[in-house]
């Protein structure tokens, strides 16, 4: 892909090479952008980018994937235990660029610097815009304790980051979000590559071939698209386009 591919806006569309052509680890495509219709066209094709500062952007398949079901979260007992007398609060999209420049403030263990780029911040931040990213806001007293963001379309919520600056704040985080996405008829968590973070929470791998077919089923199935400021909001929207079909 050449580094003057066009802007994509919205519903613009891009199709990209076939998965199976790309390398043994995944990577599909090289180059492009990340205007809005390029990064919605990758999604639905079960593409993601994920590139280092300084690096041409690559675009990822994995074979493997890393996926939850949202009915087949896991909490583990200890976890269970805290949210019983919960100390956190929630919040959808009210600060998602807060929780991007936390995500990409957060130290990783064996990792140095950050693919979270500029480029990143601002391709996410027009998705955010535009009613498709969101995030997920832990708070203590008003205080931001951790986060994570992501992308919905359909029935698929495709997990980008997460973080925490106090215990367990982005794993609380993380089972509220798959919670909520259960009730609101989601089918599936793309984690995108294995952590074992996220495997004591019912993530597994999948083959790559039954991610896509999955997929296909899910992301252009009925889902409300807008901010989740309100978490009832987007229960309801999905419910009421549910009862249309």
């Amino acid at each position: 892909m050449s580094g003057e591919f066009p802007y994509l806006h919205e519903h613009e569309t891009f199709d990209f090479p076939p998965p199976e052509s790309g390398t043994s680890d995944g990577i599909v495509g090289i180059g492009g952008n990340l205007s809005p219709g390029m990064l919605l066209s990758a999604y639905r094709q079960g593409i993601f980018p994920w590139y280092s500062h300084g690096d041409p952007i690559l675009w990822w398949c994995p074979d493997p994937r890393f996926v939850l079901c949202p009915a087949e979260l896991h909490v583990p007992r200890r976890l269970q235990r805290l949210l019983r007398n919960d100390p956190f609060s929630y919040r959808f999209d009210t600060r998602f660029g807060e929780v991007l420049c936390a995500c990409r403030d957060a130290p990783r263990p064996g990792q140095q610097g950050t693919w979270i780029t500029e480029e990143i911040m601002q391709g996410y931040t027009r998705l955010h815009r535009l009613g498709y990213a969101h995030s997920l806001e832990v708070l203590v007293d008003g205080e931001l304790a951790g986060g994570l963001y992501g992308v919905a379309l359909g029935r698929v919520f495709f997990g980008e980051s997460m973080f925490a600056r106090r215990d367990d704040a982005s794993k609380a985080g993380f089972v509220r979000l798959a919670q909520l996405l259960h009730r609101c008829g989601y089918g599936l968590i793309d984690c995108q590559v294995y952590t074992g973070h996220l495997e004591r929470f019912g993530a597994a791998e999948m083959r790559r071939d039954r991610f896509l077919h999955s997929l296909q089923r899910l992301v252009h199935q009925p889902t409300h698209y807008g901010s989740w400021s309100s978490m009832s909001v987007l229960e309801t929207a999905v419910a009421d386009k549910l009862a249309q079909n």
